[in-house]
């Protein structure tokens, strides 16, 4: 099977996704330098991808930049608490628009899942991922991952 979504395919959902819903002057998230360190207090959130062709797509950071994602998504400001409901509504709805638009890429669209946040990388599905893009968003070292299953 040809791999139906390309790497550079991946890296433009996300910065689309960031400049929308985050950060809307560029320059913020950007290729990381060097190899992403694992996160010592990761979260990850992520959505499936049920049809014909099947996948997931993650994105995991530290949890202090998952506040920082949240608080910029809510237009909070700076040290403002973050709830835990709005954290998980609000990563999970990173995971959701980025797995929405790598899912509109494949060849038949089958259905995503609701967002899944937890406080660890996700269990991997079978296989290797099929991207693994390390990014620095506001010198916050961020992956996205995508598997295709």
């Amino acid at each position: 099977m040809s791999i139906a979504v390309e790497t550079d395919q991946v890296y433009a959902i996300t910065h689309e996704v960031f400049g929308a819903m985050i950060d809307p002057e560029p320059g913020y998230l950007r290729p990381w330098e060097g190899e992403l360190p694992a996160p010592v207090d990761p979260l990850a959130a992520w959505v499936d991808v049920h049809g014909e062709l099947a996948g997931r797509a993650a994105v995991i950071c530290e949890t202090a930049a998952a506040h920082d994602l949240a608080r910029a998504l809510l237009r909070m400001e700076p040290g403002e608490e973050v709830t835990p409901a709005d954290l998980v509504d609000a990563f999970g709805e990173v995971a959701n628009v980025v797995g929405g638009n790598v899912k509109a890429l494949l060849p038949s669209q089958g259905t995503l899942t609701l967002p899944q946040v937890a406080a660890a990388v996700p269990p991997a599905p079978a296989g290797a991922p099929v991207h693994e893009l390390a990014l620095d968003w506001r010198g916050h070292p961020l992956a996205v991952v995508v598997w295709l299953f």
